[in-house]
């Protein structure tokens, strides 16, 4: 796809490095802004294109630097500070005056009912669509608002009350403030846009074609009609075909994708891929894209700048509010319909739709009586086996637990000792030796790791009665996260010949790989010299098997059932170093600190972008990032997270930063919570704000984290959700959102969500639901489509506005200027 630019206006440099060409960065006075580039396919149906430039400057423009330096200095010094070192108590005190009415908002619901004439009084004040008139009138909205759409031109839902707020100035704060705030909102999606864009990664459809209407050429309604094929029809199964063969059987490297010839090296922190592998001399550079460091730096800094501007947070501020209580008047007008709703659906219920575990981690993803009862069982069966050597002897599974006194008749749950307790909250290293049964390290390395004595043979045995237990549910999935360490070169292969080896794998799983932010600590203990030799044992072996899947046969196949990459590590540990163009290239860090977390976050995605772009062309499978983000720690985790994350898990903090938040929900960016992790080390189950999260409509899910330590049944998220619902009244139309909301945005396949969700879950609106597979009634789907639409049009309607006005000033000059002729 290409534009012609009009005249006189020069084409816009691209904001990422080309291999094997000049590099440079864009320029500043348009950074964030959207750019040409031609349209980039995300997950099947996602599309996100870049657009002409338009005038995006706000009062901060050339302060950024200052500004996000200022602020990442005070997150170093304030570390203590009660409030986040991002607000200003003095100026605007949102979070005590959030905590006065989250108060005031219990003791209501504990002493006060609702009297009818009040709820008569509520409705008379809101728009009622039950005459011809208004449901007229929503035709006319439906209709400006779609008129270059017309495939999406949605019929309004004729059995739902709808709240309408008229006026000029609607939103309650004064143009210019308005104005400000949409500019730097706008500017904010660009930029998230442009790196999703250039990873290959999803953004959300309805926001993407809010921004494409931004741009200075006509929209291309071709690219909205193209859809992934869709192999499902919508009176097919709710029951994804199961594979037919176990995907690690028949394992021959003559029958694998044949070797590309290329070679590859890491360079300053990012792997270059080149043509040739014997001669580097005559080899030319693949151009593969991946962010530039200095562009990456200029956008973390008009980002963190944006989040403390005084009319942004008051905007952002209100606007949430607006959307919390516009959802409760949602709820009084339309629960019983919403019910009545899912009553009609047969068959299908809360128990009997699909729901993901979008946040678990595989050493933990059993609870506390099934370890137990496997480590009883392994004595039993195995007491003979050698399992562990200890400078140089050998012990038997006996000799080790005689070692420490105990037979497996002393064994209880009690004695291992793994659940979370009072004791766990906000220490975080305490948390971290409940992963030790009995406090041994030594029987963690034998049953919960993948690479000791025994080549992972009992956890490989305990994943699989996991798989089983979940195969048996049906309706329950789960993404698991292992561990990739960056210690050596071989940990990819050791990983997966553990899962070919052992057959672990199950339909109902998927795998994503964490990276542990410790550096720090195998620095100390000279396993690597620098960052740098981490991020190569990390990135080379996946560069590796994409070019010739054959060196690595095992990796190949593991590969095509991971999902992404995560980054985990206690997001509370004090940072010494801010990241900017001044920070040591990986290859230079030989500091004892800990790099930085946008430090981690950045060479992850920079080299997961380029695989990516590698992968693509040879049809493999490629992959997101999804990190840990925002369960404590500064604010700049969650800016990095927005910038370079699909989803996120936690996103504790965003409570605390309103412009953040509302950015989250505008791009629809998935937060995997889980409460009842929370509970035990961050903050406590009442405080915490998943369900002001869904009553706003932030894509939120329901996850378990760790069930050995924070759960006791033997369905973890059916715990987790049912917790949820006793604590916060949550409805059924509630719960199936999450699960929902869960699966979209889960790593399964499109084919698979096709089964699960309906054939259209990719389109917008009700369109996309379908209740006989979700129990989401069309009125909540229809609900959530509108609310986003109506806040995506109030920013895009006030910059546009202002375009408006300029035009029209310039055509009176220049009239003026003709006549004085």
């Amino acid at each position: 796809m290409s534009s012609k630019l009009p005249a006189g206006k020069q084409k816009p440099t691209s904001p990422f490095r080309k291999r094997g060409s000049l590099q440079y960065a864009a320029s500043t006075d348009l950074r964030g802004a959207p750019r040409l580039l031609t349209f980039q396919y995300s997950l099947p149906g996602i599309i996100t294109a870049k657009h002409g430039p338009i005038d995006l400057r706000t009062s901060m423009d050339g302060k950024y630097k200052e500004i996000a330096e200022e602020l990442l200095s005070r997150s170093l010094t304030e570390s203590e500070m009660r409030s986040a070192p991002y607000e200003f108590p003095e100026d605007s005190p949102i979070e005590q005056l959030e905590e006065r009415r989250q108060r005031l908002e219990r003791q209501i619901s504990q002493d006060v009912k609702f009297e009818p004439d009040i709820l008569l009084r509520a409705k008379q004040d809101f728009l009622k669509t039950d005459s011809a008139a208004d449901l007229e009138y929503l035709k006319e909205q439906s209709e400006a608002q779609f008129d270059l759409y017309p495939e999406h031109e949605l019929t309004p839902e004729r059995e739902y009350q709808r709240v309408s707020i008229s006026g000029e100035e609607k939103c309650g704060v004064p143009f210019t403030d308005l104005l400000d705030a949409a500019k730097c909102v706008v500017r904010a999606l660009f930029i998230r846009e442009k790196y999703m864009a250039l990873s290959m990664q999803s953004f959300c459809r309805t926001t993407a074609r809010y921004l494409m209407e931004m741009g200075d050429r006509p929209l291309d309604l071709n690219a909205y009609q193209e859809m992934p094929e869709t192999f499902v029809s919508g009176d097919a199964p709710v029951h994804a075909p199961g594979s037919k063969t176990h995907p690690y059987e028949g394992l021959d490297s003559a029958n694998l994708p044949p070797d590309m010839g290329y070679s590859c090296k890491m360079i300053d922190g990012v792997i270059h891929v080149f043509t040739h592998k014997s001669n580097m001399e005559k080899a030319t550079e693949l151009e593969l894209p991946y962010p530039d460091l200095q562009e990456y730096i200029a956008d973390m800094n008009v980002m963190m700048a944006l989040i403390i501007n005084g009319p942004v947070k008051s905007f952002c501020y209100r606007r949430l509010q607006y959307l919390s209580s516009k959802f409760q008047m949602h709820i009084l007008l339309n629960e019983m319909k919403e019910l009545a709703a899912q009553k009609r659906v047969p068959h299908r219920d809360f128990y009997n739709i699909r729901k993901v575990d979008t946040h678990i981690h595989a050493s933990s993803c059993m609870n506390q009586k099934h370890l137990l009862r496997f480590i009883k069982r392994a004595m039993k069966k195995y007491p003979k086996e050698t399992v562990h050597v200890e400078k140089g002897r050998e012990q038997t599974l006996m000799e080790v637990f005689e070692s420490m006194n105990l037979t497996a008749f002393d064994l209880s749950v009690d004695t291992l000792d793994m659940h979370a307790d009072r004791n766990t909250f906000h220490r975080f290293d305490k948390f971290n030796s409940k992963y030790n049964p009995i406090g041994e390290s030594i029987l963690r390395e034998i049953f919960i790791k993948t690479d000791n004595h025994i080549e992972g043979k009992y956890f490989g045995h305990i994943i699989k009665e996991v798989m089983e237990d979940l195969e048996e549910s049906k309706y329950q999935n789960v993404e698991l996260r292992l561990s990739i360490y960056g210690r050596s070169r071989d940990e990819w292969d050791k990983l997966a010949q553990w899962a070919v080896k052992h057959r672990v794998y199950s339909d109902n799983v998927r795998w994503l790989v964490q990276v542990p932010r410790l550096f720090d600590v195998y620095h100390t203990k000279k396993q690597l010299s620098n960052f740098q030799e981490m991020l190569e044992n990390i990135f080379l072996p996946l560069f590796e098997v994409t070019i010739q899947p054959s060196s690595h046969p095992e990796l190949h196949l593991f590969l095509q059932h991971v999902v992404g990459f995560d980054s985990v590590d206690d997001e509370s540990k004090p940072e010494h170093h801010i990241f900017n163009l001044d920070s040591p290239l990986p290859a230079n860090w030989i500091e004892e600190d800990n790099p930085p977390y946008s430090y981690y976050l950045y060479y992850t995605f920079a080299n997961m972008t380029v695989l990516n772009h590698l992968r693509r062309s040879r049809n493999f499978n490629i992959f997101v990032l999804r990190p840990h983000c925002g369960e404590a720690g500064p604010i700049h985790h969650l800016v990095s997270g927005f910038m370079l994350s699909e989803n996120i898990s936690h996103g504790l903090l965003l409570r605390k930063a309103p412009v953040l938040q509302y950015l989250y929900y505008l791009a629809q960016i998935g937060i995997a919570m889980s409460p009842l992790s929370n509970n035990s080390l961050f903050l406590s189950y009442h405080r915490n704000p998943l369900p002001e999260y869904l009553s706003r409509g932030l894509m939120v899910s329901l996850s378990t984290d760790d069930p050995l330590q924070f759960h006791f049944t033997k369905e973890p998220l059916m715990e987790e959700y049912s917790i949820a619902a006793q604590v916060w009244k949550l409805s059924s139309c509630d719960m199936c959102e999450l699960s929902r909301n869960s699966v979209l945005m889960s790593g399964f396949s499109h084919k698979v969500k096709s089964s699960w969700l309906g054939p259209n879950y990719i389109k917008e609106g009700q369109e996309s639901n379908d209740i006989r597979r979700t129990n989401v009634p069309d009125i909540r789907v229809a609900y959530r489509f509108e609310t986003l639409c109506e806040e995506l049009n109030l920013i895009t309607q006030a910059v546009r506005s202002e375009e408006l006005e300029t035009i029209e000033e310039e055509a009176l000059c220049m009239s003026a200027v003709q006549s004085a002729q």
